[in-house]
């Protein structure tokens, strides 16, 4: 999976468009304390889709969010972006909780852009690709003297030259790579300082894949974006990243710089994931017995014990902490700073490899 690509920057720490180390100050955008509670089906129980999240974006960097489908980042990133409201804990933008009237919304949603995960359904098929693009402008900002030029100037960012080219085409004469650029073009063009990219590649046929990848981490380099990028690829997330935080169930499992989560995981679930990648260099990959539990259920100790191959092998038990997994909560990871992980066996200064 796109193991060509390389991030742009030195190895040892994330980096602006500057190409100076970018200050370790406040996050540009957080989640203190999140969660999200829906009505489970039937209207059974409360299902927790995030619960008590700690996670901060900096300026200028690319975090990737991972895990299995319905651990809850999807709901994570929505919530980040306002579209869905905490049950508890508060979204900060540039230290200041975000607020839910309409008018700050808006405001908020001009400075922080969804890039959604299926272009063919995001893009409407009666609109041109120049109307597609300046919709958004003119949602927020009215009619503008100068749209078509800030039009041409998204299209150009997002790869689609020479952009009057495009102005007249419908979604249905562009390739599902182009779709993508005219969706993240239609972000651009309110230049935002953060995008918010759900699964920004999982409907891209694999050649394409490299190429929008790529085009993210060039807006970061030229423009200073920060991207919170939405994936159950860790591959994907190993070649854009610069950060990784790892969700299962609802919560952080584990999180950090992604050389060291990716090429070292700690948490066996995170080691599970990882062992299905060629690059990984497992011998073989670990199979996690079960599904994930129901939400309106989550078993009581680590939420992972149920599935997690330490204990299962008995090597939990011989460590001395089999109990703590299956009766205590390891706890919610902070939003930022190096390397951590929610495992009682990890902590012991062990891995399950």
């Amino acid at each position: 999976m796109t193991a060509e690509l390389q991030k742009s920057g030195p190895q040892d720490g994330p980096q602006g468009a500057s190409g100076d180390a970018r200050p370790e100050g406040e996050p540009l955008l957080s989640a203190s304390g999140l969660s999200v509670e829906f009505t489970g089906r039937g209207g059974r129980g409360t299902a927790r889709a995030v619960d008590g999240v700690d996670l901060d974006l900096h300026a200028g960097e690319v975090l990737a969010l991972v895990g299995e489908s319905g651990c809850g980042k999807t709901t994570l990133a929505r919530t980040l972006l306002g579209l869905e409201r905490p049950t508890a804990g508060r979204v900060l933008f540039e230290g200041r909780p975000l607020a839910y009237g309409a008018r700050a919304l808006k405001r908020y949603r001009h400075r922080v852009q969804l890039v959604q995960q299926d272009p063919a359904g995001s893009l409407n098929p009666r609109h041109t690709v120049y109307d597609a693009v300046a919709e958004g402008l003119r949602i927020h900002e009215g009619a503008t003297a100068d749209e078509e030029r800030r039009v041409a100037g998204a299209l150009s960012r997002a790869g689609l030259r020479p952009p009057e080219r495009f102005y007249l085409r419908y979604p249905h004469e562009l390739s599902g790579g182009q779709r993508q650029r005219v969706v993240i073009a239609g972000a651009l063009v309110l230049e935002p300082e953060a995008l918010v990219a759900d699964e920004p590649v999982a409907s891209l046929d694999a050649s394409v894949r490299g190429e929008i990848l790529r085009l993210l981490l060039d807006l970061r380099a030229d423009l200073g974006l920060s991207a919170l990028v939405v994936t159950h690829d860790l591959g994907m997330a190993w070649n854009i990243a610069d950060r990784v935080a790892v969700m299962y169930l609802g919560r952080v499992v584990e999180a950090g710089p992604v050389e060291e989560v990716l090429a070292a995981p700690r948490h066996p679930y995170t080691q599970a994931l990882m062992s299905v990648l060629p690059e990984s260099g497992a011998e073989e990959p670990q199979v996690l017995a079960g599904e994930p539990p129901d939400p309106t259920r989550i078993p009581g100790g680590c939420r992972f014990h149920a599935r997690c191959p330490v204990l299962a092998s008995g090597e939990a038990e011989r460590a001395g902490v089999a109990d703590a997994c299956r009766t205590q909560d390891p706890g919610v990871l902070s939003g930022s700073g190096p390397a951590r992980v929610a495992c009682h066996y990890a902590a012991l200064g062990r891995t399950g490899d």
